[in-house]
């Protein structure tokens, strides 16, 4: 079976692993901070990076550092994985959602009719790896006085005019399992503001400023030495993965046929591939069963829009003011794009997916929106 994604996992991280394991000191050791200081130098290009135990823990502690609680609202996508808006539900806040483009980022031009004078904080998602507008966005939380929350849990190394995702305003980042970077389980979150990192790094150990001595309400969620050594093994190889990722999707977008393929960037550095997703406009699940039967692995990378999940509607949500968002919920597959593929690999879901399409008599769509 091709995966959708696959680990790069070698000789450098087997070793750091067994390091901390060798040393003793399986937490609050120093691995974890030499993570810290390489992430936010090679990785956001910010002043503080603050390790913790999963990208949800990073969006959790982002919006308890914000002060975002009960009575506030933020405006978020219609489209991603649930933990982005259950988050805002953690802190009492109310998850206020936008419609997005069709490359699956949130719509800019819609954002503004959604705010008002409880709306605290804009916490877009840079989706698949690819930056949101973030030239509107941030001009929008600053007219409106909004605090910036970056979801980059796909976004790792993405870039836009000299400034990388997780530097715009304050990043989360996820290192789970499948991420362009990976601790097994863990998170990041990112900050130019050494003040709001101390008490990132408070609330990220029970609230405490001294040991044992509990100065506000805090969280266990600190990440592990051993994740901490696994992900500060890859992130001097991330900009060559990358590079294999765009090349990969780059193939893929000029051999796939009769299927809606991602639009490129306007710039390069902008989109780090974590997905390659496609849109089916008819016959996506036809089409995944058919790559599974053909040895390839197909996620929908999301079936259900934010609003659409039965937790919002028991919530009052309704989707069907999200028109673009149900949309994509319906046709999005995303197809393997990650660094361990082969020339081979890459012929294989080529042909599999276009053989697929020649037998329904499909023609070549045009990119992103046809």
């Amino acid at each position: 079976m091709i995966k959708i994604s696959q680990p790069m996992i070698g000789d450098a991280e087997r070793e750091a692993v067994l390091a901390v394991l060798e040393s003793g000191q399986l937490a609050n050791g120093p691995v974890a901070r030499r993570f810290e200081e390489a992430f936010a130098r090679d990785v956001s290009g910010t002043a503080e990076a603050v390790a913790v135990s999963s990208g949800t823990a990073a969006l959790h502690l982002a919006l308890l550092t914000h002060d975002i609680g009960p009575g506030d609202e933020v405006v978020t996508t219609a489209f991603s994985i649930h933990a982005t808006a259950n988050m805002i539900l953690a802190v009492g806040a109310k998850p206020v959602f936008v419609d997005v483009r069709d490359d699956g980022n949130i719509d800019p031009s819609k954002v503004e009719a959604t705010i008002t004078p409880r709306t605290k904080a804009l916490l877009p998602v840079h989706l698949y790896g690819k930056l949101c507008d973030m030239t509107a966005l941030c001009g929008i939380a600053e007219r409106h006085g909004l605090t910036l929350i970056e979801d980059a849990a796909q976004a790792h190394g993405a870039e836009a005019g000299g400034r990388r995702a997780g530097a715009f305003g304050t990043g989360c980042f996820s290192l789970y399992a499948t991420k362009n970077v990976t601790a097994g389980e863990g998170g990041v979150v990112t900050t130019d503001h050494p003040v709001l990192a101390q008490r990132l790094r408070r609330l990220r150990s029970h609230g405490e400023d001294e040991r044992y001595d509990s100065v506000e309400l805090g969280y266990n969620y600190r990440i592990p030495e051993m994740g901490a050594a696994l992900a500060l093994a890859q992130l001097p190889h991330l900009q060559n993965l990358t590079q294999r990722r765009r090349r990969n999707a780059a193939i893929l977008s000029d051999e796939l046929k009769g299927v809606i393929t991602p639009a490129e960037p306007e710039h390069a550095e902008e989109h780090v591939w974590h997905q390659y997703t496609v849109r089916v406009p008819e016959g996506r699940d036809a089409l995944r069963e058919h790559l599974r039967e053909q040895g390839i692995e197909a996620v929908v990378y999301y079936p259900r829009t934010l609003p659409g999940q039965t937790l919002y509607r028991g919530l009052g949500y309704d989707e069907s003011a999200f028109p673009m968002a149900r949309r994509l919920a319906r046709e999005v597959l995303s197809l393997p794009v990650h660094p361990g593929l082969s020339d081979a690999d890459l012929e294989q879901i080529i042909a599999a997916v276009n053989a697929w399409t020649q037998s329904r008599g499909g023609q070549q769509l045009d990119r992103a929106g046809s």
